[in-house]
């Protein structure tokens, strides 16, 4: 590897601080699958973040989960730096192509067609996100997901003031501060299905209340711009990697809030699906079926923010 194959992901190796408003929230986190994790009191809460309000009435801060090794990526650096791998390995990227239709015969996916043509194909992966549930529906069965947009936001740029990742599962925030100076925000879902990929007013109100709770200098902040991601959530919060009932067809969708840093580890599973037309040890358990039999995954709230650890 030389140093023109390397892709810049804007690490950005912030700490991580999950507040905790109470504390039952965050027992079934703490060194989660060997991810350091400790508690830490209010005032080393307040020694990492000063900009913090710790005695607000409304969310009084009792400590928090704190992640040293955590930080941030860019996702879309991320996404270049896979696609620029797949490019040197032969594959084809054909970007702005959309997917009409799914063909198949005798219970076999034969192909697509899509706005440039048409593809053969003997075996098709789906891992399309918010859009699984559509393209699923060409194939012509349903999948146990909703597609709901997820918003975020970002203020004026100012001085530096904060190093860290704050979340709080109680108001479903988050806040940190961009190389660029820019407070980054995100709250919780819209609460309707929807494939709008932009803000909206509500929802910018209903952070910056909680926002300004915990965080009381952000009334002074102008808000510069907000966007909207469509989000495949599954009925249990984990995701389906898995095959389908049509010969040749996969799926690999339903991560939610998630799935950035998850990307390695579900590629790697899904590509052995692919490959041996059989699930990887690892995946086993997000099958498809699970809905219909009923054998949900208990993890919702596992960490589906995104930060890395």
């Amino acid at each position: 590897m030389n140093s023109s194959d390397l892709v810049n992901l804007m690490l950005s190796p912030q700490w991580v601080a999950k507040l905790l408003h109470h504390f039952i929230s965050g027992v079934r986190h703490v060194n989660l699958q060997g991810v350091k994790t400790e508690y830490i009191g209010p005032q080393k809460v307040k020694e990492l973040c000063p900009i913090i309000e710790l005695s607000g009435p409304r969310f009084p801060v009792l400590g928090a989960l704190w992640q040293p090794r955590g930080g941030t990526a860019r996702h879309d650096a991320v996404a270049w730096g896979y696609a620029r791998a797949c490019s040197d390995m032969g594959m084809d990227i054909i970007q702005q192509c959309e997917v009409t239709s799914v063909t198949q015969a005798n219970g076999k996916v034969t192909g697509l067609q899509t706005t440039k043509g048409s593809l053969k194909c003997k075996k098709l992966g789906i891992v399309v996100a918010g859009n699984s549930g559509h393209l699923a529906d060409m194939a012509g069965f349903r999948l146990p997901l909703e597609s709901v947009s997820l918003q975020a936001l970002v203020s004026e740029p100012i001085k530096p003031c904060m190093d860290v990742v704050v979340m709080a599962n109680t108001v479903h925030g988050y806040m940190s501060q961009s190389d660029k100076g820019e407070m980054v925000m995100g709250g919780d879902l819209d609460g309707y299905n929807s494939y709008a990929q932009r803000g909206n007013l509500p929802t910018l109100q209903h952070v910056l209340t909680e926002g300004i709770a915990m965080f009381p200098f952000l009334s002074k902040l102008k808000m510069l711009r907000t966007w909207g991601g469509i989000m495949d959530m599954s009925m249990d919060g984990s995701p389906i990697i898995d095959k389908t009932h049509i010969e040749g067809l996969y799926l690999n969708c339903g991560w939610c809030y998630g799935g950035f840093k998850a990307t390695p580890a579900s590629g790697w599973t899904f590509a052995h699906t692919i490959a041996q037309d059989r699930v990887h040890e690892l995946n086993a358990g997000y099958s498809l079926n699970r809905f219909h039999t009923g054998h949900l995954i208990d993890e919702k709230g596992l960490g589906t923010k995104t930060w890395i650890s």
